[in-house]
């Protein structure tokens, strides 16, 4: 039997049973999970392809990777995909678990994921064998680098990084001889500063996506996170071998959530609507925090606020269990976690209206 460390969410059941003993009940900020609802125009999109008797292909239909290689020449600014470029995936989380396992590779081969990390990146690398590496500095990392993961904007801490930072580990992967690949799914909740650049944009990858990937969900964007609905896109030959691999596995992507996926690309309302949403719960949780004395660093991007008072994270757990508030400590994501806990905005408004009056009070 596989040994793997224990599930990260585990040890915050203390925790959610202290908080939910509140008298005003339980504001759960410890998952990203959507709580709005998914939008019209991609219900009913999926609604209309209930009709799916038929196998589907595991490279997506064809009306699919088009919207994948629209979507990006419009919203991300890449240019020049085509349908050998991108499949779909059963959400990006299996897709990050498995790629070491896409890739082949095994003990000996080392995969470098952020320092501060979510944490399925370093399962991924267990599973097969290889040594997990974390470092934010391609300097480090080593010659039997094979797998370099980057996540801009990061979860948990909300870091973008700039065109210059993606260049420079695009440039030292393919130095190494390493498949790069960077987690954008928060890439259009950007709040300060610029925007999230995907590293298939020419400025960060030059005129070819040799040796590079970029993996993308749309469960936070358009609510989506029951449907497990992302992609991946980037070199070709790689795409082309994951997808062989994936069709010995039987990785596929339902047609009826392939349709939702259309409409979702297709939309860009909903995107805007849900993006103002989460706008407004962070200008409600943000001060409210700083008036409790915490700081939040980072946060520029992303579903959440990474937040420190120089204290071990479970002890910051405890604080807001007692408060009736579930918050994530930040150590579950990396030894420099260990004085974070992170924050979600996803709750209603109005439970995020009642963790600021707590926190206020």
């Amino acid at each position: 039997m596989l040994q793997l460390p224990d599930f990260p969410w585990n040890a915050l059941a203390p925790a959610r049973e202290r908080a939910s003993a509140h008298p005003d009940g339980l504001v759960d900020l410890s998952v990203g999970s959507p709580v709005d609802p998914t939008p019209a125009v991609i219900r009913n999109a999926i609604e209309r392809a209930t009709d799916a008797h038929g196998y589907p292909t595991t490279q997506g239909a064809s009306k699919l990777r088009q919207a994948i290689i629209d979507w990006y020449a419009r919203v991300r600014h890449v240019p020049h995909l085509d349908v050998t470029t991108t499949i779909p995936t059963i959400g990006s989380k299996e897709f990050v678990g498995l790629l070491p396992t896409f890739l082949g590779l095994g003990r000996g081969d080392v995969v470098v994921h952020p320092r501060v990390a979510y944490p399925t990146y370093d399962i991924g690398a267990r599973v097969v064998g290889a040594t997990p590496f974390p470092s934010d500095d391609p300097a480090e990392w080593p010659a039997n680098t094979k797998l370099v993961w980057i996540n801009s904007p990061a979860n948990p801490t909300g870091r973008v990084d700039s065109i210059e930072t993606l260049r420079a580990a695009v440039d030292r992967a393919r130095e190494l001889g390493a498949v790069i690949v960077n987690d954008e799914c928060y890439a259009l909740l950007t709040w300060e500063g610029d925007d999230a650049v995907s590293i298939l944009d020419p400025r960060v990858s030059g005129d070819t996506h040799d040796g590079v990937l970029a993996a993308y969900s749309l469960s936070k964007q358009s609510n989506l996170a029951g449907y497990r609905a992302a992609f991946v896109a980037g070199d070709r030959t790689l795409i082309a071998g994951i997808l062989e691999t994936r069709k010995h596995l039987g990785l596929i992507t339902p047609l009826p959530v392939q349709a939702a996926m259309i409409a979702a690309l297709g939309d860009a309302d909903h995107v805007a609507a849900q993006r103002n949403a989460y706008a407004k719960r962070r200008a409600t949780l943000r001060p409210a925090l700083e008036t409790a004395g915490f700081t939040v660093d980072h946060s520029e991007a992303g579903l959440y606020l990474w937040v420190t008072r120089a204290e071990k994270s479970f002890d910051t757990v405890d604080w807001f269990a007692d408060r009736g508030i579930l918050v994530a400590p930040g150590v579950i994501y990396g030894d420099d976690g260990a004085l974070h806990v992170r924050i979600a905005l996803t709750a209603t408004d109005e439970r995020i209206d009642a963790a600021a009056r707590r926190l206020r009070s």
